[in-house]
């Protein structure tokens, strides 16, 4: 598409003007941001109604806030972590400064996907513009209204050779891939990041993907039961399951699985009432299409023990655990993203252990438990993105942590200072002395060999 051929040159030629080299021009970008995002905030509210039947309480403190809280932090550390960074000299390059440079990329391209539409838009864009570089934005197409407040808010803050926006469907995406970036981050499945990866690499762009998995939950006999139940009920169903580090499916050690499941059973009574459809807190799945993946997992393996009602007309399916799963099972061979908790059962950490190497790195996982030796074990012998102990989701809520995936869930990673440092490229430079000149590096070499055997071993 043309119009996007002419928003990346314009980005460039904005780019080359050095006004994204001030901190301060990056300050105000993202003091002007969060300042809209405010006067739109009750738009954002009806957009998340709108598409995904999300309550305020729950908009605003997995997205709009989460938002303003990267916006408060990097407004806040601009202009320490952008500061040449000093290190040690080697004694090889003796009488010599040695200096890291943090310098913006230039032209980045910033995908998101639905299911958090505004945090997983405009977060990696906040770091985008902390870092100094201009940006090309594409939301996702399924959360239409709030993608087209989005649109709204990107256009009154920023100078359209600074940010720009554009939405639709497919043919957007493949249009924007075509195009060279400096940089590209993309928030989405692994199928689509492959096809992302497989366009940048025909420029070496290089790219942050963040991706999805199955992130197992682990149960053990001397957990908190209580506790866990009740974690584990919010990071399962809070967005209608909708979410890339959710709970995707349980192990229960047999000791204390079927408890285990009375109590989440309760706490999903407790958080959404005895008919979860008429809860105001409890979220709509996407669209039609995702409607009928989840209810035909829903339908196709093991035993339903709390809940299995659906309303498709409402997009609705209510919170439901199901018992008697096996890792066969087709609901075990894809990420569910959505309101269904698998529950598998074991009696022996090592075998929990031996299915998760089986399968591709999740992007979370999650363990309950009072053993420190089992936790130890557990995080010794696993590979994830991160994950939490006695806890789901919530380690994403720290900047000072990386967020990211590992493998098939991803790499790279962002969120606070992880998010700068990501949109910036490290320069190293030496800047040595003139003042005199040692020849022993240079050639003829002669017999030089045993006086620079000390230096390097």
């Amino acid at each position: 598409m043309e119009s996007i051929s002419q928003a990346v040159k314009a980005h460039r030629d904005f780019f080359r003007t050095g006004k994204t080299l001030d901190i301060e021009f990056r300050k105000d970008s993202l003091k002007k941001l969060k300042s809209v995002m405010q006067k739109y905030e009750a738009k954002i509210f009806d957009a998340f109604w709108a598409d995904l039947r999300k309550s305020k309480f729950e908009a605003f403190g997995t997205e709009i806030g989460m938002v303003y809280k990267e916006i408060k932090d990097h407004v806040k550390h601009i202009k320490k972590w952008a500061k040449p960074t000093w290190v040690l000299t080697d004694i090889i390059n003796f009488y010599s400064r040695s200096r890291i440079y943090h310098e913006p990329y230039g032209v980045v391209l910033v995908m998101s996907p639905w299911n958090y539409p505004l945090q997983l838009a405009l977060t990696p864009l906040i770091g985008a513009i902390s870092a100094g570089n201009c940006a090309v934005m594409k939301p996702a197409h399924y959360s239409k209204n709030v993608s087209d407040v989005i649109g709204e808010i990107i256009a009154e803050t920023f100078d359209p050779g600074h940010v720009s926006f554009f939405a639709g469907g497919r043919d957007v995406n493949q249009a924007l891939l075509e195009e060279r970036y400096d940089y590209i981050f993309f928030t989405g499945g692994p199928h689509l990041g492959k096809i992302v990866m497989e366009k940048a690499s025909r420029h070496l762009t290089p790219l942050t993907l963040e991706l999805g998995g199955k992130s197992p939950c682990i149960v053990e006999a001397d957990a908190n039961l209580k506790v866990a139940a009740q974690r584990i009920t919010f990071g399962r169903y809070i967005n209608s399951g909708q979410t890339c580090v959710a709970p995707d499916h349980l192990w229960a050690h047999k000791d204390i699985k079927d408890q285990l499941i009375k109590e989440i059973s309760q706490c999903i009574t407790k958080s959404y009432g005895q008919d979860p459809e008429e809860s105001p807190d409890f979220c709509r799945i996407i669209t039609d299409q995702q409607f009928d993946r989840l209810e035909y997992l829903l339908n196709s393996a093991g035993k339903i023990v709390h809940g299995g009602r659906t309303n498709k007309a409402a997009r609705y399916i209510e919170p439901t655990i199901i018992d008697q799963i096996t890792l066969d099972d087709p609901i075990m061979q894809e990420e569910i993203f959505g309101p269904l908790l698998p529950v598998l059962e074991y009696t022996n950490l090592d075998d929990v252990i031996e299915a998760i190497n089986d399968r591709e790195k999740p992007l979370a996982m999650y363990f309950f438990s009072a053993s420190e030796s089992a936790k130890e074990k557990l995080l010794a012998r696993t590979s994830s993105g991160g994950g939490c102990i006695n806890d789901t989701v919530m380690h994403l809520s720290n900047p000072r942590m990386p967020f990211g995936g590992v493998g098939n869930s991803g790499m790279g990673s962002y969120h606070g200072k992880h998010s700068f440092d990501t949109f910036s490229h490290h320069r190293s430079i030496l800047h040595k002395t003139t003042k005199f000149n040692p020849s022993a590096a240079y050639a003829p070499y002669g017999n030089k060999l045993k006086f620079m055997k000390p230096f390097l071993q």
